[in-house]
């Protein structure tokens, strides 16, 4: 990768805010991380542990748990970090440019895993493989187009991770072709996917309605608004800040905080931790705890 920089160093602003909520804030976001961190280490730990859970369904989620819980990781702590520090957190060169990479990896993965359907396990591992592949590759692009550019200066980013909206304000050359990339990449990979949640989900209503009884219908439609709460948390803001015409960075900022910090906070309890089956192999892998510490 080929780079006339100047600049060696970003310097990453944060969340738009006055700075007497510097504490609140900090400590909402780090409590919203820790949770998400746990919550899904503790699926990972309940699906791998779990032989009933040993299914396409579970192989899926448990994929979108490992997912979350980097994908929180990739951003969140640089945002913690900007709140301690008043004239906004330094990320260097390099860093920046895996941070870039690393976030439109695992977001570009994810997409494709809210997705859910029954297949064969070839089928489940051949669709997981392909959207990690997807992901890199999708990555990669807008990682090699974003840095080849030169960077003259200034060097603060309008943001809370190095994304690459705000990092192309920064540059000396143009950019057009990379607005280009982002809008018809992102448009692709985003419209695919939601089309084939949106498909996935009318097929479910379809089968919700030939329940019998109206608790039962009830039930199912109760899962089914979480879910849809969780991929619109997600879809929703990334479509507003990649897809829209010109950028707003204060808006930008507060509404990426659905996409890299709830969403990843709400999958495990959406789509896993409300679940019977769930649920019952924690109760069983906490007996398991209890029991071998009273021995």
């Amino acid at each position: 990768m080929t780079n006339m920089s100047l600049v060696t160093t970003f310097i990453l602003l944060g969340l738009p805010h006055s700075p007497e909520l510097d504490t609140l804030l900090f400590g909402i976001f780090l409590v919203i991380y820790v949770l998400t961190v746990v919550g899904n280490l503790l699926i990972l730990l309940v699906i791998a542990v779990d032989p009933h859970l040993h299914t396409p369904m579970y192989f899926f989620l448990s994929n979108l748990s490992f997912i979350d819980m980097w994908f929180s990781t990739v951003t969140v702590p640089k945002m913690l970090m900007t709140l301690v520090s008043p004239e906004g957190s330094s990320v260097s060169f390099p860093s920046c440019v895996a941070q870039l990479y690393s976030f439109h990896f695992l977001g570009s993965t994810e997409y494709p895993l809210s997705y859910a359907s029954m297949m064969s396990v070839r089928m489940c591992a051949l669709l997981a493989t392909t959207t990690w592949l997807s992901g890199s590759l999708h990555s990669a692009v807008h990682t090699t187009l974003t840095f080849r550019l030169p960077f003259c200066g200034p060097n603060q980013i309008q943001h809370y991770f190095c994304d690459a909206p705000p990092i192309l304000k920064l540059t000396c050359a143009d950019t057009s072709a990379n607005e280009l990339v982002i809008f018809v990449s992102i448009g692709v990979v985003a419209s695919g996917c939601f089309l084939l949640i949106v498909l996935s989900y009318v097929s479910i209503v379809h089968s919700i309605l030939k329940i019998c009884t109206s608790a039962g219908r009830w039930r199912a439609f109760q899962t089914c608004s979480s879910h849809c709460t969780v991929v619109l948390c997600f879809f929703g803001p990334g479509v507003f800040i990649y897809l829209r015409p010109g950028s707003k960075e204060a808006v930008d900022r507060i509404v990426a905080v659905f996409y890299t910090v709830l969403t990843p906070l709400l999958n495990p309890v959406a789509y896993t931790l409300r679940n019977k089956e769930v649920k019952k192999a924690l109760l069983k892998l906490k007996d398991k705890v209890v029991y071998s510490h009273s021995k």
